[in-house]
């Protein structure tokens, strides 16, 4: 009986252990034969984060690598931006611009350069490296510069500038000079003002240079030039002459002290036309002087055109006729000869309304007639309508009223 129970024991055991190692070898089998199959076979199994990487969106997977890289100041800022974002869109009436735009969190390019750049400023932050944070920081300024980006670029420029630790450093100062510059174009010329004249101060005091070697404090004073010009627009519209042209004059010696030349010529120009709106044409005479001379050493020939025009109108003004026909014929001449086909326009519609005034019908018909032919030609409406005016009627109906009388009373 013990043998039997032996037997039967046995029997169920040994295919017991037989099926454990078979199942054993295997395993191992096929282990080794995964080792053996090299890479081909093991990169067709994804991780767990390859797959949420591409089951997640965008948002989430930025967000989840600056959290795994351990930049959770960055993660804070861009999951700032991209709720700001939101609330813009949200904010933005059914249907206009702002609405109509790409959401910043669907632009891979634009997230993924936020996100590296960020880290590599909150890395330089941890070790004390403060122009390297404001260089990462400036940076995105200026790659956000698509017009529809305006208000992120503005975010990192003064995320950059207005730093306790490293604000006066020169990528700090540059975001400066930045700053306005854009504050400008948007009309916020309190903000430019004061960005403008902070960017002088530091770059003055540091020295420093733009990234294209030119030193900053040019550029502030660019801008202030620009700045100030703005800023007389209000007491010029007024008729407060006397304050407008204490802050053109203020823009014009910006302008000479920036060194360059074409910003110069201009707030020259809006000094003139100021003068002469005051009424001083000897002032304003001189500085559409020096307008010609910048703008001829510069052979900018629609500079040099408006200066012409402007100074052919306060030499009428004083009676100067011969004077005036002299500056009007010249900036014909810089028209036809550039190209510029609707200032040679409106100079022949000068010297036909001069010498109409003048009733010297023939000369003023020629020259309406040739201002007319070039608009004409332009296919300009305005500038047609302008060559239909009364004085073009009157001239060419005068001017055939005498001819037909002087045929007749030689056929007498």
């Amino acid at each position: 009986m013990n043998a039997a129970v032996t037997r039967r024991h046995t029997g169920s055991f040994l295919p017991e252990l037989i099926t454990k190692n078979s199942k054993r070898r295997r395993r191992m089998n096929e282990q080794k034969e995964s080792l053996q199959s090299g890479p081909e076979k093991s990169a067709q199994i994804l991780s767990r984060a390859e797959i949420a990487w591409f089951t997640n969106s965008l948002k989430q997977n930025i967000c989840v690598e600056t959290l795994r890289e351990g930049n959770h100041r960055s993660f804070s800022e861009i999951f700032f931006l991209l709720q700001s974002d939101q609330d813009r869109r949200a904010a933005a009436e059914p249907g206009s611009a702002v609405r109509l735009q790409t959401p910043l969190d669907e632009q891979r390019d634009k997230l993924e350069t936020m996100r590296q750049h960020l880290s590599r400023a909150e890395q330089a932050e941890r070790i004390g490296s403060w122009t390297a944070v404001c260089d990462q920081r400036l940076f995105l300024g200026l790659y956000f510069s698509a017009p529809e980006d305006l208000w992120v670029s503005l975010h990192f420029f003064h995320s950059c500038a207005d730093r306790e630790k490293g604000g006066r450093s020169r990528p700090a100062t540059e975001a400066r000079a930045c700053m306005a510059e854009l504050y400008l174009q948007q009309g916020e010329l309190d903000q430019a003002r004061q960005q403008a004249e902070l960017c002088i101060k530091q770059a003055e005091d540091g020295g420093w240079l733009a990234l294209n070697g030119r030193p900053l404090r040019l550029r502030a004073r660019q801008a202030m030039s620009g700045i100030y010009s703005r800023l007389a627009d209000a007491p010029l519209n007024a008729g407060d002459y006397s304050k407008a042209l204490t802050l053109l004059h203020k823009g014009y010696i910006m302008a000479t002290e920036s060194e360059d030349k074409h910003i110069e010529g201009e707030a020259s120009y809006r000094l003139g036309l100021t003068y002469q709106r005051a009424g001083d044409h000897d002032t304003a005479k001189q500085f559409f002087n020096t307008c010609m001379q910048i703008f001829g050493t510069l052979q900018d020939a629609d500079g040099l055109g408006k200066s012409y025009n402007a100074m052919a109108k306060s030499l009428e003004s004083e009676g100067n006729i011969h004077e005036t026909v002299q500056c009007l014929e010249k900036l014909a001449d810089i028209a036809r000869s550039n190209g510029l086909q609707h200032n040679l326009a409106e100079a022949y519609m000068y010297l036909g309304n001069i010498y109409y005034m003048r009733s010297q019908y023939k000369r003023a018909y020629e020259f309406f007639l040739q201002g007319y032919e070039v608009a004409c030609k332009l296919g300009d409406v305005a500038l047609l309508q302008k060559t239909q005016d009364p004085p073009l009627l009157y001239a060419s109906v005068t001017f055939f009223f005498i001819a037909f009388r002087a045929g007749t009373a030689q056929h007498d």
